[in-house]
């Protein structure tokens, strides 16, 4: 199984072998990872809720759904390659983060989101 260093090597390769380093600033791969989760996104339109899960098993929805997923993580290792942010530290430091905002005790089973710190109740 490929580490997330050798793909980002491979991606490094990839982007120079066809010169689209200057393609690449940071707000180009964000926006190209907004893009390709669109396009994730909408191989789950019209599908209901319920269903969703028999269709990702589904082979040919699968094999989209692969796709898809694949190329919002390409877009994703590229942008954090770009700007020097190591992807696991990020992923390590909101996991803490929303482990601190959404306590077991009153999240679990729960949908709300809890108003961040700071900010007052509406009033109405």
């Amino acid at each position: 199984m490929p580490t997330l260093e050798s793909l980002t090597g491979a991606l490094r390769q990839f982007v120079a072998e066809r010169d689209w380093q200057q393609f690449h600033d940071p707000k180009n791969l964000a926006m190209l990872v907004a893009s390709e989760a669109g396009e994730l996104v909408a191989e789950y339109r019209w599908v209901r809720g319920e269903d969703a899960d028999r269709h990702s098993a589904e082979p040919r929805a699968r094999a989209r759904i692969a796709a898809e997923v694949a190329d919002v993580g390409i877009a994703l290792l590229l942008l954090c390659d770009r700007i020097g942010l190591d992807l696991r530290e990020a992923v390590a430091a909101k996991l803490a983060a929303n482990a601190e905002r959404y306590p077991i005790e009153t999240s679990r089973g729960r949908p709300e989101r809890p108003e961040p710190p700071g900010v007052p109740d509406k009033v109405g």
